[in-house]
């Protein structure tokens, strides 16, 4: 079994046949931004992509500037959608169904791909807000996530994989697609958000199960009052993930958690089981190590050696401990701390649901002054703030801090900071 839907499982023949018609079926250009909503229907944009030779689009928005930008990098592009109300600006190919196509004797055959094929494109945003490519080849893939699939324990294992983050996004290209289709598993189509969804959608697949997630589903679905089927595994990336909310997350799900650290450049990079170390251990063949006060990544999947964004303290052997992004650096009246952890500490505190800190755009008197907006339902501000001064130097409380509803992030978890700024201000205008 290749994939699970709504109507039933999906066989390895009936993926090939559905490659093969669609890899026949698309157009001319040369690079496919898929937009497909339906996991399966991705992954076989994807692999009729590889097939035709077509470089796929990965970026993180698909905004109308995100678009426009696109077709200056490739302007053979064209959008692969299986929605009828899809209005990206692109010339659109129509994902179809085909029912039950039947794949002949030779058709089963899986398609050789040269590991020096260029399989995709993934964006990340640059300071000055344009897409910066990152090209991803076959062969380095595949090793990956080899690397992943044993550190994980799947090898050799029917396993189906639930995943919360849409599949264009590296995390879930790698971890809810690739993963699948290299190792032997099968893919849930669809892409459960809410916690009720989440429990369906685990419900509705056979075990062993893995559940692919960040931070932020997880403590929503924890937080949400439904019955959640145990799993066999979960995995969490996009954001560091606190040992509380680890410890929680395996006892209500009934299995292991581990954390995967990555980031575009490099791919993923390390895992750790949360619920019972703060120590990150490097995936088969990668190195680190420190140069002119930059942490470079080399070995295994890495075809050249990429300086991480973070800071990283190596313990010993393949471990080490992460203490935050370098950008994330935050200096009040010559103390150093990181937003990554100020925010680890907000979110540590019981009763908070969701938090941000972040430094404001328009301060104008030269003081650094952290913002922090926070979900606390059951918590009012003088009690938050002795809560934090408890776990961090005083200089670093938030002025102000502002309580919401809820916090404006994005399909994997991330909070924008034009959604967090704007609102800030609204939040600030209302007090």
């Amino acid at each position: 079994m290749v994939a699970w839907r709504p109507d039933g499982p999906v066989t390895a023949g009936r993926f090939l046949a559905d490659v093969r018609r669609l890899a026949s079926d698309l157009p001319a250009g040369g690079h496919v931004l898929n937009v497909c909503a339906d996991r399966y229907r991705f992954a076989v944009g994807v692999a009729a992509s590889l097939v035709r030779g077509k470089i796929s689009l990965l970026p993180s928005t698909h905004t109308p500037e995100t678009v426009r930008q696109l077709l200056a990098f490739a302007p053979d592009a064209f959008c692969l959608t299986d929605s009828a109300a899809c209005d990206i600006e692109l010339p659109q190919h129509r994902y179809r169904e085909a029912g039950e196509a039947e794949a002949s004797p030779e058709g089963l055959a899986v398609p050789a791909i040269d590991p020096d094929q260029i399989v995709a494109y993934v964006f990340t945003s640059g300071s000055t807000g344009t897409p910066v490519p990152h090209r991803k080849t076959w062969g380095p893939l595949v090793r990956n996530i080899a690397a992943e699939a044993d550190r994980l324990g799947v090898v050799g294992t029917p396993f189906t994989l639930v995943g919360t983050v849409p599949p264009q996004h590296m995390y879930g290209f790698e971890s809810t697609v690739l993963l699948a289709l290299l190792s032997g598993g099968a893919i849930w189509s669809g892409r459960p958000f809410y916690p009720a969804d989440i429990a369906e959608a685990l419900d509705a697949v056979p075990r062993p199960r893995v559940l692919v997630s960040t931070p932020f589903h997880l403590r929503t679905l924890l937080a949400a009052d439904v019955s959640v089927p145990p799993a066999d595994l979960v995995v969490s990336a996009t954001a560091p993930l606190s040992g509380n909310l680890a410890v929680a997350v395996e006892a209500r799900l009934q299995c292991p958690l581990v954390e995967i650290y990555g980031c575009t450049e490099t791919g993923q990079t390390a895992t750790r089981r949360t619920a019972e170390t703060a120590e990150w251990q490097l995936m088969r063949g990668l190195q680190l190590s420190v140069e002119d006060g930059k942490t470079w990544a080399r070995g295994g999947h890495v075809e050249t050696p990429t300086a991480l964004g973070d800071i990283i303290e190596p313990t010993s052997g393949d471990r080490f401990l992460l203490h935050g992004r370098s950008a994330d650096l935050v200096n009040i009246a010559g103390k150093r701390s990181s937003l990554g952890y100020l925010n680890h500490q907000l979110n540590a505190i019981p009763g908070v649901v969701d938090g941000s800190f972040f430094v404001p755009d328009d301060e104008a008197d030269g003081v650094t002054r952290l913002t922090a907006v926070v979900v606390a339902p059951e918590l009012d501000r003088a009690t938050l703030l002795q809560a934090l001064r408890e776990r961090i130097d005083p200089l670093f409380l938030p002025r102000p801090l502002l309580f919401a509803d809820e916090l404006p992030r994005n399909a994997t978890g991330k909070l924008p900071r034009t959604a967090l700024d704007a609102l800030r201000r609204k939040l600030g205008n209302a007090e």
